[in-house]
């Protein structure tokens, strides 16, 4: 069986976010002040955690995300970030650079309603999840043969020291009410074979989640409701999920939530930290 580790972190703030303008893929914004403290507070947050690869869309945004956590990281400061168109934010065609009123505005004229509406020259949600689909089953395709190479990691690793279980495992057991951990720890301590860091957007990782959910059947904790489903994540929001591929059958993965956009790194920082929950 190989198990791996998916962390999934939406970008920090830019001024567009801020002043509730969509950005999608055309307008090309770097990171605000805000967006910089809040990268940086979720590289504290996730410091303890030894990712083996990192992903990130290959927008400004993203990459400077990806940049800012990784340099707070204990292990792995100078692991490559591997960019990916895949993981772009939804386009958003002629909304691109406009104020989000302006999308529901053309939703609302053409008998529709926001996020199903494609503005012209905008991607489908279709569209944006077949993206998703397809970087997700390279992830898999990634751990299997990661496990493949190194079949003997997870033993190796197990008699090791507890403090490297730790890092693989730390901060979900203290900032998660509901997780895998927390039902079953002797499960939680076994070796991931690969811990993956993504950088995304917003509305890309609510579509992306959503196929978790509704074509994967991931198993959800228990205390997330219909809206958290549905929300888009805050700025620099974290999730976490745990794959299982039994015979390394990436088709077919057992996918557990074990948090869901949690952003309680950004509690210390004020409330110009608790990002909008805008595209």
């Amino acid at each position: 069986m190989v198990r791996f580790g998916l962390t999934v972190v939406r970008h920090g703030e830019t001024k567009y976010n801020k002043d509730k303008i969509l950005q999608g893929q055309g307008v090309d914004e770097p990171l605000s002040a805000t967006g910089f403290r809040q990268a940086e507070a979720a590289g504290l947050f996730l410091s303890n955690v030894k990712f083996t690869h990192v992903f990130s869309s290959d927008l400004l945004r993203a990459k400077q995300t990806a940049a800012t956590i990784l340099g707070k990281n204990k292990f792995c400061k100078d692991l490559e970030i591997k960019y990916d168109a895949r993981l772009r934010e939804r386009k958003y065609g002629v909304a691109e650079g406009r104020p989000l009123t302006d999308l529901k505005a053309m939703a609302k004229a053409a008998g529709e309603q926001c996020p199903s509406f494609t503005p012209s020259g905008g991607e489908t949600l279709d569209q944006v999840r077949e993206r998703a689909r397809d970087f997700f089953e390279f992830l898999c395709r990634l751990a299997v043969e990661v496990e493949q190479k190194e079949p003997d990691r997870q033993g190796a690793a197990s008699r090791g020291s507890a403090g490297s279980q730790e890092q693989l495992v730390f901060p979900w057991t203290n900032h998660c009410s509901e997780a895998e951990l927390s039902s079953d720890n002797s499960e939680a301590s076994k070796i991931l074979d690969a811990s993956i860091l993504v950088v995304s957007h917003g509305a890309y990782m609510r579509n992306w989640i959503s196929y978790f959910v509704s074509d994967l059947k991931c198993t959800l904790p228990t205390n997330l409701t219909k809206s958290h489903l549905s929300s888009v994540s805050p700025n620099t929001g974290i999730s976490h999920f745990v794959i299982k591929l039994e015979n390394g059958n990436f088709l077919k993965p057992e996918i557990t939530c074990v948090c869901l956009n949690q952003d309680s790194h950004l509690v210390d920082m004020g409330a110009e930290c608790v990002a909008f929950k805008v595209f």
